[in-house]
């Protein structure tokens, strides 16, 4: 009997809170049976999550990517599955992505302080711990102070794209990401699509550069926007995907892992994928 799927999950590698042992370990006490992590631009996570993932024989793992994307109409993610997360050049490639988000934490930091909400960089460092300073990092910076009363106003008022504290950063376009993650033998996807004004088009524009799937079963989304992503991914021949994409941030506001209802053939549909590429 197939357990739950999740095929978007964050650990402490990026902006997640637990690291990826314990991401496996919470997602097999979930009922999860299919796991994909994708931390954002690293896979630094993946070798310490394979080696936890052999304590479960019920568990099927997908090392993954989340890439960090820029459109001028805002963000896009790609996430990227099977990718070899041992790749030299790959790695090399995600390295200089993460350490332009240092440069943009900094200058955050700069624009709060000059809001008149000091952050101690310090204490941003020590609760990112061994990873890459992030957005939800300096939230978390922000809520122990005070000024904010939780994660999600961080974002709505000042760290979200176009707010008063919101830094850019290095960022591939969208096609450099599908390449990327080609280049490192994975399959490309586009993350929750509606995030994106106007999405329809970026795919169109994509798929012949080797997109791959599109995320349809995604935790905020509407059964009609499901439905939507669902007639796109079969008419372009996509795989349709999904998942959480669990950060474990919110215990309140956040579903937890496996939490959204992601069907056996996203799963079946990406391994026939994987099978054609790798012939």
């Amino acid at each position: 009997m197939t357990g739950k799927i999740d095929l978007h999950v964050h650990s402490n590698a990026s902006d997640g809170v637990l690291s990826p042992a314990e991401v496996v370990r919470k997602a097999v006490a979930q009922g999860v049976t299919y796991l994909a992590l994708t931390d954002h631009d690293t896979v630094f996570g993946i070798e310490e999550a394979v080696r936890e993932v052999r304590r479960f024989q019920n568990l099927t793992f997908i090392p993954g990517v989340e890439i960090s994307t820029d459109v001028e109409a805002g963000d896009v993610h790609i996430l990227g599955y099977f990718v070899d997360w041992k790749d030299t050049e790959f790695i090399s490639k995600l390295q200089t992505m993460r350490e332009s988000r240092v440069e943009r934490g900094q200058a955050m930091v700069s624009k709060l302080s000059a809001l008149g909400m000091p952050l101690d960089w310090g204490r941003i460092q020590k609760i990112a711990g061994d990873a890459v300073i992030g957005r939800p990092h300096i939230a978390q910076a922000m809520l122990e102070k005070s000024y904010i009363n939780n994660f999600s106003e961080a974002f709505e008022k000042y760290l979200g794209r176009g707010k008063p504290a919101y830094a850019e950063r290095i960022k591939l376009t969208p096609e450099q990401a599908v390449e990327l993650i080609i280049s490192a033998g994975g399959l490309p996807v586009m993350a929750h699509p509606f995030t994106l004004p106007g999405f329809e088009q970026l795919v169109l524009s994509l798929v012949p550069k080797g997109l791959a799937g599109i995320e349809t079963y995604y935790a905020s989304y509407s059964v009609n926007e499901i439905e939507q992503l669902k007639q796109l991914a079969d008419r372009l021949g996509l795989v349709a995907t999904g998942g959480t994409d669990f950060h474990g941030l919110d215990p309140i506001t956040e579903i937890i892992i496996g939490g959204q209802h992601v069907p056996i053939d996203s799963v079946r549909d990406l391994l026939a994928r994987r099978a054609v590429n790798n012939k």
